[in-house]
């Protein structure tokens, strides 16, 4: 092989371009001064931001290619598992990152929030695209924001490029990530019967059912408990107990017709030594981690904000710290978190039939 000469071989900085990347933090050009050392560090903080925002949207639009289809191989699975933990860790490292921010004084940020101008964090097309792409809806953010025809606008007035409202329309045109989810949920084998297979319907209510009973019995026993202890009288507890009972059976049978792909939901979780099971069951940990860990993220963003500039509106004209607090409660994987409220313990189950079917011998 021949030896490349001196001005060919690669460098650490040309690799990463980082004379490219460090001639980024000087502010838009025509809008005064060089940035003093707090404005570059608000800069620079943001920036990081954005760059992991686009790896998380990497990530997270791989999981989709894989989980966005009409059979998921189950050798794709450990994959996709790794997608989500990925951006889960990416989470939790950008939350511990607003503790940076929280380095700059009220009183320094005042100095240059002027210059800020109208612009505002819900501009992040990134952060409000993962948002599309995960599936929450309109309805659920504060105010019923549109980002789609935010970005529109954006485009309208030169604000942002084609290709950015491109991708951004081709995300809100698709199937999210948690309508991928529940689709892949509603063809989860119960009992050893698919939702093409012949009485699916029969077996699949007979398993609801069989659960709900199960939990009935068992909050009879949790009633003599506290009664027998001294904890509660029967009149106050049981309204309590049989709530959860009737929000269950509202959970599993909307409008009382049973939803396969939240009784998928309940198999995977209340048999997880199934060996067939087991992948599954870290794909939906894998996803309430994701949550969980954006939620994280959330809040710490609100509380660095208000240690900042208090309750004042934002700079794009939010309520600020209300509206940063209202995100805290977006929930896109609903069901993955309800479903928890209703497990009941192995022992307490019958056992599933067509053992085989999951990867269990049976014995001869």
């Amino acid at each position: 092989m021949a030896e490349r000469k001196p001005e060919q071989r690669m460098t650490y900085g040309g690799y990463l371009r980082l004379e490219e990347l460090l001639e980024l933090q000087d502010g838009p050009e025509g809008y005064g001064p060089a940035p003093c050392n707090d404005e570059q560090h608000f800069i620079i903080t943001h920036q990081a931001f954005e760059l992991w925002f686009k790896m998380i949207l990497r990530e997270l639009k791989e999981s989709h290619a894989i989980l966005n289809s009409d059979h998921v191989e189950e050798k794709s699975l450990p994959k996709l598992v790794h997608h989500l933990e990925r951006v889960t860790e990416i989470f939790r490292l950008l939350s511990n990152q607003w503790k940076v921010m929280e380095t700059l004084a009220p009183q320094d940020f005042l100095s240059f929030r002027d210059k800020l101008g109208t612009s505002s964090g819900f501009e992040s097309w990134q952060m409000r695209e993962l948002e599309v792409l995960m599936g929450l809806e309109n309805e659920q953010r504060m105010g019923g924001m549109d980002p789609l025809m935010h970005m529109r606008k954006l485009a309208d007035e030169g604000k942002v490029s084609p290709k950015v409202l491109a991708d951004f329309e081709a995300t809100s045109n698709a199937p999210s990530l948690n309508d991928a989810l529940n689709a892949w949920l509603a063809r989860t084998p119960i009992n050893g019967s698919l939702p093409e297979s012949p009485g699916d319907e029969a077996i699949t209510a007979a398993f609801v059912e069989g659960h709900l009973e199960v939990m009935k019995h068992h909050g009879e026993e949790v009633i003599a408990h506290i009664v027998s202890i001294g904890h509660g009288e029967e009149a106050q507890v049981r309204p309590r107990i049989e709530a959860a009972a009737i929000q269950a059976a509202s959970f599993l049978k909307p409008e009382g017709t049973v939803s396969r792909s939240r009784a998928g939901l309940l198999f995977i979780e209340s048999y997880p030594e199934l060996p067939l099971l087991s992948w599954p069951r870290r794909l939906i940990d894998a996803f309430v981690g994701l949550e969980q860990s954006m939620l994280l993220f959330r809040s710490a963003h609100a509380r660095m904000v208000e240690r900042m500039i208090g309750r004042r509106m934002g700079t794009g004209g939010s309520s600020g710290v209300d509206y940063l607090d209202a995100t805290t409660k977006y929930r896109v994987f609903v069901d993955l978190w309800a479903v928890r409220t209703m497990l009941v313990k192995r022992d307490a189950l019958t056992d599933v039939t067509s053992p085989e079917y999951y990867g269990f011998a049976t014995d001869e």
